[in-house]
């Protein structure tokens, strides 16, 4: 069973040790997430500076 980590740049949710969306370093110790389904309507992906869809951690440590 793969662990889920969230990146530390971007909050991007991956299973990689790596993000697939920046390249940043990912971390194990990450809590709640978003689900962002259309980033251009969405206030919660602007307030995120978030420009893309996808599962988002909402604090990464």
């Amino acid at each position: 069973m793969k662990v889920t980590k969230a990146c530390k740049n971007c909050s991007a949710i991956t299973e990689e040790d790596k993000c697939p969306l920046c390249g940043g370093e990912t971390s194990k110790d990450w809590q709640g997430y978003v689900v962002i389904i259309d980033h251009t309507k969405s206030e919660i992906a602007k307030r995120m500076g978030i420009n893309v869809n996808g599962k988002f951690a909402l604090k990464v440590r």
